[in-house]
């Protein structure tokens, strides 16, 4: 599965919105200073999706707050 995001940094407190087209917008409590905004993000949707980590792959738009997420129920190639 594909999940389009948009990521918020330095927030206040974590938060994850649903989107009316099905994409997410996801406050993060991280800076985005070396891939610690990403590292969070991508615990906090392998939290919600129920995944390991290692199934989740940011596909595009890593160092943008406009990302393309990959969940697979085994790990990415």
């Amino acid at each position: 599965m594909i999940v389009q995001v948009k990521v918020k940094p330095n927030a206040k407190k974590q938060q994850i919105e649903e989107r009316a087209d099905g994409s997410l917008e996801i406050r993060l409590k991280s800076a985005p200073v070396d891939g610690k905004a990403n590292q969070e993000l991508i615990e906090l949707l392998a939290e919600r999706y129920q995944v390991p980590k290692s199934h989740i792959a940011i596909k595009s738009g890593r160092s943008s707050p406009h990302k393309r997420i990959e969940i697979c129920d085994r790990p990415p190639n």
